[in-house]
């Protein structure tokens, strides 16, 4: 029985030797199959270097590799390998210098999932160049015949304080109504009509934005990403992800035929017109990109884009001003002289409050919601910083070691609304503040210049109303951001929002 025993024990450690022997050959073949990679840790076989990484915090670990490494650097990511590259001159140089080799999509199996590299933000080639294109267009000529993005923007920022204004002397958590208010404008933006809240319609596009970004911020995000196939056999989050966006790819054909049946093709009154109008205009073309597989992806870009990464970074706003409230009462005196109580804000408004430009530019630079932007891939082989970088390596740009770089920003570790003005109060512009990414895969929005509308108007009407007030002194308050894998969002919090006497 003892030697049956041992005889078994011997033949699994042999059976086990062979196994990694042959994955270890077919790693070290696959390894040596990309040349002249830039340097990089040591790798393990199989899982690469995640054992010596900060899976919570990856940006962290690669801001520590770049000073030992350089500015481009290569990680192993399990089997695969990742080139990072760190610092404003390297990340100009490839995104910006060498941009067409740069831009490639490195999509995710959940972001396949949901769109199957359709739309803007996740396709690639002519697709991504017809698409984007289109939607810069499209978006900008939002105003000429029907309400501009201004106008939509200010329109919900009156509901937004309306909204706050019901709470009284009961505590609110902000990233709640903001995150509604966000959603809602987009619903005008792409659809041109606004809902209440608890309205079915509503939820639609509501609940797998939510849902999906609630499902980035778990583990079974990581997980499905790593081994899809096997991840969707058990039960989670994704599978109530897919379900909701089944439901609103459906409205969405739906909505088509709907407006199809009467749609006036000179009068275009949102988004989603133009787009059915280039339908129209397109049908009989076998190549058109304007077609269903595309409409769902656009619309869901616009959306998953947007409210999430602005609802987070206006309630941030918010938390920072409670702990700062100092700064806080800066802008409100700057809201009084140049706005005053009696009007509501405008986008021309924001040359004139150079204080409360440099503190929302702040905002945005010191939370730093994506550290490591959305992954790039190369597009075809090439020579970069004289390493060779091989067609389909995924690239990240470190753009947290920009943000908060000593060389570009007076005070990088600190909140410091100084960061963005000069010697006399001045606003100053920055190169460094790449929140938005850099070269032509930069944030769509940002392009359109909705995110600083965004911003700029629901933040002062905010401070225009109300003063917020924490829970607790400030000193006590919480302001550090919450960190998942790639990306950052606004802590969870509720506070106090008290109606103002602007001194004027």
């Amino acid at each position: 029985m003892d030697l049956l025993h041992v005889l078994q024990t011997n033949i699994l450690s042999i059976i086990m030797a062979i196994v990694v022997i042959i994955l270890l050959w077919k790693y070290m073949g696959k390894q040596s199959s990309y040349g002249r990679l830039p340097p990089g840790p040591s790798p393990i076989p199989l899982l690469g270097n995640l054992l010596q990484m900060d899976l919570k915090r990856p940006d962290k670990s690669y801001m520590k590799l770049s000073k030992t490494y350089g500015s481009v650097f290569t990680v192993w990511l399990g089997s695969k390998p990742v080139v990072v590259i760190s610092g404003y001159q390297a990340i100009k140089d490839a995104f910006v210098n060498q941009g067409e080799v740069f831009n490639g999509r490195a999509n995710s199996a959940i972001t396949l999932k949901l769109v199957n590299e359709h739309g803007v933000g996740l396709s690639n080639g002519q697709r991504w160049k017809t698409l984007r294109s289109f939607s810069l267009m499209s978006l900008k000529n939002l105003g000429k015949g029907c309400r501009s993005l201004e106008e939509r923007v200010q329109e919900e920022a009156k509901s937004l304080v309306k909204a706050f204004s019901e709470y009284g002397d009961s505590t609110v958590n902000p990233k709640e109504l903001l995150f509604h208010s966000i959603i809602n404008l987009f619903w005008s933006i792409v659809f041109g009509r606004k809902f209440e809240y608890n309205d079915p319609e509503f939820q639609i596009l509501y609940k797998p934005v939510y849902t999906y970004f609630d499902m980035l911020k778990s583990k079974m995000a990581m997980l499905y990403n790593i081994s899809p196939r096997i991840v969707e056999c058990f039960p989670g989050k994704h599978h109530e992800l897919f379900k909701a966006i089944d439901k609103a790819k459906a409205y969405i054909r739906e909505e088509a035929d709907r407006r199809l049946k009467n749609l006036d093709t000179f009068n275009p009154q949102d988004y989603f017109d133009v787009f059915l109008v280039k339908m129209l205009e397109e049908k009989g073309q076998p190549e058109t990109e304007f077609n269903y597989d595309n409409l769902f992806p656009c619309v869901w870009d616009l959306f998953a884009a947007s409210t999430e990464t602005q609802s987070s970074t206006l309630s941030h706003a918010c938390l920072m001003m409670i702990k700062y409230p100092d700064i806080q009462e800066k802008v409100q005196k700057e809201i009084d002289e140049v706005i005053g109580s009696n009007r509501v804000p405008t986008v021309d408004d924001r040359h004139k409050m150079p204080y409360t430009d440099a503190v929302i530019h702040e905002i945005q630079r010191s939370m730093s919601l994506a550290p490591i932007a959305f992954p790039h891939q190369m597009t075809r082989d090439t020579t970069f910083h004289n390493y060779r970088i091989p067609k389909g390596t995924t690239v990240f740009p470190l753009l947290s070691s920009v943000l908060f770089d000593p060389k570009l920003f007076k005070n990088p570790d600190e909140f410091d609304p100084e960061n963005f003005l000069d010697d006399n109060g001045v606003f100053k512009e920055n190169n460094g503040f790449l929140v938005f990414g850099l070269g032509k895969r930069c944030c769509l929005g940002d392009e359109m210049g909705i995110p600083r509308t965004v911003l700029f108007l629901f933040f002062t009407s905010l401070l225009q109303r109300f003063t917020f007030r924490g829970t607790k002194p400030p000193e006590e308050i919480d302001a550090s951001v919450v960190s998942y894998f790639h990306g950052r969002l606004a802590r969870p919090y509720t506070c106090y929002v008290k109606l103002r006497t602007p001194n004027i």
